[in-house]
């Protein structure tokens, strides 16, 4: 028999580790700290567990050699599986899986992709189409602004765009990208927003610069209490911004 394709493996793996998240309480309570509550962004955004030790074996057992795990990143050459204890974001290109984001539940081990490309801007298939775009740095960021209506936000996992994820967003000149990265006290994000924001300006597009109370993100900002009104006054304020009525959208349920 042929082997198996990458994309074949990983939507395995996407499936058990989505399958794994109602089985294990300690997921959904982590979800809940990180103010991701709603179920259908939770199954919209293919969000998954990684217990740990379970993934290998299930794999192995549909008959997908090891060699090709190993390969993927998908389990270390000790044979241990690359995930434990974490919570999985899949990554998507053009709709096809190309890598997997695992976010600790408990501060134990690193927040960690695989060794492999991420891919484009995160759910790029659906958030490309809209004329206004909001940029976040985080999945969680992305994750609490979709539940919240605006689900026109997507994610460049980070403050620095790959070649690639540039190309996207100025793929239509016109679009207008706000920018909505951490409000540290540093200023690191903010600094990378300006960056950020003069280039996407020489590529044509209009850039709105949205500054958030400080020391918080998108995520903090709406666990700590804020509303979606407090957040669309936040684009209302933001600098360069015009006086666009509502930035909210009917969110689609489609899958990514």
């Amino acid at each position: 028999m042929p082997e198996p394709s990458e994309e074949e493996v990983f939507r395995e793996a996407i499936g058990f580790y989505q399958h794994q998240l109602d089985r294990h309480s300690e997921a959904l309570d982590y979800l809940g700290s990180r103010g991701l509550h709603d179920r259908r962004i939770i199954h919209q955004l293919n969000v998954g567990y990684a217990p740990g030790g379970t993934l290998r074996h299930h794999l192995v057992r549909l008959g997908y050699p090891s060699t090709l795990l190993v390969q993927m990143g998908l389990v270390n050459r000790q044979g241990y599986d690359a995930f434990y204890r974490r919570i999985i974001f899949p990554c998507f290109d053009l709709n096809r899986p190309v890598n997997l984001y695992g976010r600790s539940i408990d501060g134990s081990a690193p927040h960690r992709f695989l060794p492999r490309p991420k891919g484009g801007l995160f759910a790029w298939s659906m958030v490309g189409t809209s004329p206004d775009v909001i940029l976040v740095e985080g999945l969680f960021d992305l994750a609490v602004l979709w539940q919240a209506g605006f689900v026109n936000t997507t994610c460049a996992f980070g403050t620095h765009l790959t070649r690639a994820q540039f190309s996207q967003l100025s793929d239509r000149p016109g679009r207008k990208v706000f920018i909505v990265f951490d409000s540290d006290p540093n200023g690191a994000g903010q600094d990378a927003a300006r960056f950020l924001a003069q280039r996407l300006d020489s590529a044509g597009l209009m850039v709105c610069i949205v500054d958030l109370p400080e020391g918080q993100d998108p995520n903090s900002f709406f666990t700590s209490g804020a509303t979606s009104d407090d957040f669309e006054d936040c684009l209302r304020d933001g600098r360069e911004s015009d006086r666009s009525e509502s930035f909210r959208e009917r969110p689609n349920l489609s899958a990514i």
